[in-house]
């Protein structure tokens, strides 16, 4: 009796738990429709632009946003620094954060056709070790059943160049992202849209995924030599993620600077991933580690810090000079995290880098630079140890 009258209460329970729920998905549906489907503003197609003989119309992305920029007041609009901070960083430093690396664009249309403009800032479209698509092309992907896919790449042929990335697909609306150039600056880039498309804001990011991943390094941080730009890992981890990223790696030129720890400091960041060590030796990674950290950690004491060891030269099986790199600096920097976490620096991870890019060598181009093979690798790995620093449930400091 007992137990038929508790079946038959856990019943009613979950007969009305179920109506509630469609009653609550029938609303969401009602609303998802009759808001047009998506939260984001609509672009006034007032402020679209045509050329002569073409009906096409042409928005400027500074409509809808660029993702992956951590300042507003830049000296130009796709930069990747403030402009305070020419002459605060190195001469070099200042000169790559001119790229686009990293920098995306959001966006939601219904178009059944798109092209994009951009001007280049520089007329060296590729380099001997990595395609013009990566170097100075764009990236089209498409969330498509909820998850992101491919869908066309934007080949530069100058510095003025215009591309039809689709035409001809069914109607309806969609939510894209458009990778910007790698290793080349931007100064304009355009959407071209059906004149009768509507063009929209992106909606924003889930509850607790506003903050950015913000990564510092070298250039493989920076995306060589991926083929396109969205495959640099950077790029991979905000899809994978769901979040968006700020890409400062700098070629060359990831050297664990004060100057830089500084920037970085004023950022709102979900992470910090420092990943320098390819642009150091052991005695500067030992000189300037625990200064970068406790920069970082003065100005935001609870933001987690991944500390990323150089990946494995591909060559170092033989190559005894690659691999005496690797084990010096990869030694300087660990006894440096010990000395922090010694020290009660809280919040602080460590990704050891001997299997970011596999074990067959051959994720790179030229034994240091990842291909796109590496770059998934590499993504890979760094999900592993990113996932659970995202959400409180790192169970050690230190993720193998």
């Amino acid at each position: 009796m007992n137990r038929g009258t508790t079946n038959y209460f856990f019943n009613g329970e979950s007969l009305m738990c179920r109506f509630v729920l469609r009653l609550l998905m029938t609303l969401l549906v009602l609303t998802f429709l009759v808001s047009g489907g998506w939260c984001g503003e609509r672009i006034d197609p007032a402020l679209a632009t045509f050329s002569e003989g073409d009906a096409t119309a042409w928005y400027d992305v500074r409509l809808v946003g660029v993702e992956g920029q951590g300042w507003t007041e830049t000296a130009a609009p796709f930069d990747r620094l403030p402009a305070r901070a020419e002459g605060k960083v190195r001469g070099d430093v200042w000169g790559l954060s001119r790229d686009s690396a990293g920098l995306c664009v959001r966006f939601v249309t219904d178009a059944t056709s798109l092209s994009v403009k951009w001007s280049l800032t520089s007329a060296s479209l590729a380099m001997p070790h990595m395609p013009a698509t990566g170097v100075s092309g764009v990236d089209l992907y498409v969330k498509h059943d909820g998850v992101w896919h491919w869908l066309a790449c934007g080949v530069p042929k100058a510095q003025q160049n215009t591309a039809v990335l689709f035409a001809d697909i069914p109607p309806g609306d969609r939510e894209y992202r458009l990778y910007l150039p790698l290793y080349n600056g931007v100064s304009e880039v355009a959407l071209g849209l059906p004149p009768a498309a509507t063009l929209r804001e992106p909606d924003p990011y889930p509850a607790g995924h506003e903050k950015p991943l913000v990564f510092y390094g070298t250039s493989i941080t920076q995306g060589g030599c991926a083929s396109r730009p969205g495959m640099v890992h950077t790029a991979i981890l905000g899809r994978r993620l769901d979040r968006p990223v700020i890409n400062l790696g700098f070629s060359g030129n990831g050297r664990l600077e004060a100057e830089v720890a500084e920037l970085l400091a004023e950022l709102d960041a979900a992470v910090f991933v420092i990943d320098c060590l390819p642009n150091v030796g052991a005695d500067d990674v030992t000189a300037r580690t625990v200064p970068l950290v406790q920069i970082l950690r003065a100005a935001r004491p609870t933001t987690p810090i991944l500390l990323v060891e150089d990946r494995t030269y591909s060559n170092a099986f033989l190559i005894q000079g690659s691999r005496r790199h690797n084990d010096a600096s990869r030694a300087a920097f660990r006894a440096a995290f010990e000395r922090l976490t010694n020290s009660g620096v809280g919040s602080l991870h460590y990704l050891e880098g001997e299997h970011l890019l596999g074990e067959d060598n051959e994720g790179t181009v030229d034994g240091s630079h990842p291909t796109d093979l590496g770059f998934v690798r590499q993504a890979d790995a760094f999900e592993v140890a990113l996932r659970p620093i995202l959400t409180d449930d790192a169970a050690s400091q230190r993720v193998k």
